[in-house]
């Protein structure tokens, strides 16, 4: 290590540039797409107050030594109240758009299942860095499952569709990174198409039920539940190659397209700043992404490097699903895309995740060393 990486490991106020100066650009290019320049009502001035906010914490977590959340204690209260927040969502909350998933005190909006997203991330980090070299048994497939089955269950009563996917895909892609073996992964998909089918039958709501069927044959309700895909669509298509230019985009700005500023933004953005843009936007995302990938690779510890890898296909699954809703690849399912949707909690879980990381690439150092092969062992 050279003099200058010691003394910025020193330092009281060190963070990772490559890390946050893509997330902020990311966030910044979503406050631009969501302004309306005074043509109305717009939401990027609160989006900017809570980007602050995120930059703060991400500031103050990165600074702080957070090597503690390797504890199991920790772990399972982040769990626990993730669970419990979940369920006192579903007596005590108002349904917005049908669906119990925020807590509103006044003008703030707080949706437990971005907290039940680190705590899983933590929790699966935490059993995997004990069990991977086991992960053969399928048993511990099956008990870290029922750890995320537990959330999942809640979030799909609320109902939330989107959050239900990201959190099987979380649980899924921790689980490849670990070293399922290749008849695990065909006895997890006979399981996969078991519990579609029963949700198909049972489980969805009606109108989840025909977002699916408008997305397996879109004319078929171009008014009604294949709308929203339809005009996401004409809304990437018409930004072309340089867009149509910053706050004038017709399918947004007019609400053609709804929630363009959360659950189609991707679209809204593609539609101002064209092809160029959504370039530079997907290069922004792999600068992001390849770094956590490098930061898992250099870890300390194991649990170190789950957590990276945890925050990664979370990061990455979000961007994947949210962009293929606009692109008509996957059916609506109301996924926000990282750093650029409109909303405060995912925002603040985002950088939230990213300040753990440098903290604990930055305290991790000492990990190897003094913690080395018993870290996992106790609590």
């Amino acid at each position: 290590m050279n003099l200058l990486s010691e003394l910025r490991l020193r330092s009281p106020f060190f963070f990772d540039w490559t890390l946050f100066l893509p997330a902020l650009s990311l966030s910044l290019l979503g406050i631009l797409t969501m302004s309306t320049f005074g043509q109305g009502a717009s939401l990027a001035p609160r989006q900017l107050l809570w980007l602050g906010i995120a930059t703060v914490l991400y500031l103050g977590f990165s600074t702080l030594d957070m090597s503690f959340i390797r504890r199991t204690s920790v772990v399972m209260v982040l769990y626990g109240t993730s669970l419990f927040l979940l369920a006192l969502l579903l007596l005590v909350a108002h349904p917005v758009m049908g669906a119990r998933a925020w807590f509103t005190l006044g003008l703030i909006s707080f949706q437990p299942a971005d907290l039940a997203k680190l705590a899983i991330i933590a929790l699966l980090a935490k059993y995997l860095s004990r069990r991977h070299v086991e992960i053969g048994d399928f048993r511990h497939i099956f008990v870290s499952g029922a750890y995320t089955l537990a959330l999942l269950a809640l979030i799909l009563v609320e109902p939330d569709m989107g959050n239900a996917i990201i959190f099987g895909t979380l649980w899924l892609g921790m689980m490849l990174v670990s070293g399922i073996s290749k008849r695990h992964l065909v006895v997890l998909g006979l399981l996969g198409i078991i519990i579609a089918s029963t949700l198909w039958f049972g489980g969805l709501k009606a109108y989840q039920r025909t977002r699916i069927m408008s997305f397996i044959n879109p004319a078929s309700d171009m008014r009604g539940a294949g709308y929203n895909a339809y005009q996401a669509k004409i809304a990437v298509g018409s930004g072309e190659l340089f867009g149509k230019g910053v706050g004038y985009g017709t399918q947004s700005k007019l609400r053609f397209l709804p929630q363009y500023q959360t659950d189609f933004m991707f679209a809204a953005f593609a539609e101002e700043w064209g092809f160029i843009g959504v370039v530079l936007l997907l290069s922004l995302y792999t600068l992001l992404l390849a770094r956590l990938v490098q930061i898992a690779r250099a870890a300390a510890t194991n649990f170190d490097a789950f957590f990276t890898l945890g925050a990664f296909t979370l990061l990455a699954s979000h961007i994947a699903i949210h962009s293929s809703i606009s692109l008509g690849l996957l059916p609506v399912t109301g996924t926000t895309i990282p750093f650029m949707s409109s909303g405060g909690s995912h925002l603040v879980l985002e950088f939230t995740l990213l300040g753990i990381i440098t903290s604990l690439a930055r305290h991790g150092r000492g990990a190897s060393r003094d913690v080395g092969t018993n870290e996992y062992l106790g609590g």
